[in-house]
């Protein structure tokens, strides 16, 4: 068999033009024209495709660069409770009761989905967001038992602790113990509003038990939740900071 030498790429450009129908507007093409482009293997990259390309990733460049939030103190990634998480779970809970408009008991963030060991102190742009988050997870919601969230928190605590907002528990012998929720202690009966990413709400990192609840889902990005978090308080003059508050400990 031959190996493959080089490709041939046919790049499609057009002029289009916007369209009225009723209260509508879509787009028409009303020229197109086509290009070739013969990219061979191992060879260095093409002056025709760097070009080409140069324009959409310096406008890319912009914007990933935008400075969003300022972080006042360098915020940490650690088990079992870290400045950095109780940030991004500060951000997942009023993110989601003003997207999906309603009162929740708790938000969460897996501790896996975290890709930044540390937050320095300073500008925070669009770009370390997205290393900071880079999953296109959904920001969902779901209706759980006491006794549900019990054994989801008791699969946190094996894992070591997660970001958590709304509630506090105790980590003993790898169980949720002493857990409460909003100020009460937690009732198995009692049905609650949790805000997850839809990863966990499928049962990822083994969080088997929230597979079969159903979901409430707006389309909204948990990246997108922490986007709009950071910029509201900048836009309040406000700077990214957070501290250790005991919602998640190990016993003594």
């Amino acid at each position: 068999m031959t190996a493959l030498r080089s490709i041939t790429v046919c790049i499609s450009l057009g002029v289009f033009l916007a369209v009225s129908s009723g209260c509508k507007t879509h787009y028409q093409a009303s020229s197109l024209y086509y290009e070739q482009l013969r990219v061979q293997r191992d060879a260095p990259p093409s002056a025709a495709v760097a070009a080409m390309v140069q324009p959409y990733a310096d406008s890319v460049q912009k914007v990933m660069t935008k400075v969003i939030a300022v972080a006042a103190i360098t915020l940490e990634k650690k088990l079992p409770e870290c400045t950095l998480g109780n940030l991004m779970a500060d951000a997942s809970y009023y993110e989601a009761e003003r997207v999906f408009g309603k009162k929740i008991d708790a938000a969460f963030v897996n501790y896996g989905g975290i890709r930044l060991q540390q937050l320095p102190a300073g500008p925070v742009t669009l770009n370390t967001v997205f290393e900071m988050m880079p999953f296109d997870n959904l920001l969902v919601l779901q209706q759980v038992s006491g006794a549900v969230l019990q054994q989801f928190l008791d699969n946190i605590a094996a894992r070591g602790g997660w970001p958590v907002k709304g509630l506090t528990f105790v980590i003993q012998n790898n169980r949720a113990t002493n857990v409460v929720v909003g100020g009460a202690p937690l009732e198995a009966q009692r049905i609650y509003t949790i805000a997850n990413s839809d990863y966990i709400a499928n049962g990822g990192d083994d969080s088997f038990m929230l597979q079969s609840i159903p979901q409430e889902n707006r389309g909204f990005l948990v990246r997108d939740a922490l986007i709009h978090y950071f910029s509201m308080l900048n836009d309040r003059g406000e700077k990214l900071s957070a501290g250790i508050e005991n919602r998640v400990s190990h016993a003594r």
